[in-house]
Order: structure tokens, then C-alpha cells, then sequence
């Protein structure tokens, strides 16, 4: 018997609504969630907020890949998130949130802790 998730899922948008390579903004359980498409359609989500620059700006970011990482480049500092784990790849010390993605029937979901 498994122990029931302390975790829900929050539908974001249709698959479609992102551009590959692109990000979306969502407010997801009062957090504004970057959620990206990469060129490989995987789908992954990280906190919004940059940390360099102070402001809620990754989803406007650059998506592509450093060596086999798939990445996301602040549009602010160009500092570079690792899509997977949220790291910082310019400095490790650094991270933002990872948020898990599933993608349903075409729609995207961002699956969350309650408050």
C-alpha cells in the first residue's frame, strides 16, 4: 500500500500554448511558476524568480541546452539555470526551485506541496 500524495496538480495550459524552445508564466498555489518547453518536447518547471536580478523573469528566458543540459538563460544577467535541477551553472551555490511537470491529454499540469 502506497501512502496517498501530499502533492496536487495544478492544469497550467495546453501543451500547444507553448512555443518549443519557449517559456510560459503561471501562478500556481500563490507562486509564479516558469514552466519551459524544450526543443526535445520535454516539459519542466522552475520558481520564476531570478535570484541575480531580483525579479520574476525566467520564463522570459533564453531555452536551449549547455553540453547535454537543458537550460534556461536569465533574459536579465544571462545567469544559467540547469532546467532538471534548478543549479545555477555559472554559480553552483545558487539555485532556484524545481517543480514537477506532467503532461495530460495535452494539458500541462505543475505539481505542487500544499501550504
Amino acid at each position: 500500500m502506497t501512502a496517498p500524495s501530499t502533492q496536487r496538480l495544478v492544469a497550467i495550459c495546453r501543451l500547444d500554448d507553448i512555443d518549443p524552445e519557449g517559456g510560459v508564466a503561471a501562478l500556481v498555489g500563490g507562486e509564479v511558476v516558469a514552466v519551459f518547453r524544450t526543443y526535445a518536447d520535454e516539459v519542466l518547471a522552475l520558481d520564476n524568480y531570478d535570484p541575480f536580478g531580483r525579479a520574476s523573469v525566467l520564463s522570459r528566458g533564453i531555452v536551449g541546452t549547455r553540453g547535454d543540459r537543458d537550460v534556461v538563460a536569465s533574459p536579465l544577467h544571462k545567469q544559467v539555470f540547469d532546467l532538471r535541477t534548478g543549479v545555477c551553472l555559472d554559480d553552483e551555490t545558487v539555485r532556484v526551485a524545481v517543480h514537477p511537470v506532467v503532461v495530460r491529454d495535452g494539458v500541462v499540469h505543475v505539481e505542487i506541496a500544499p501550504a
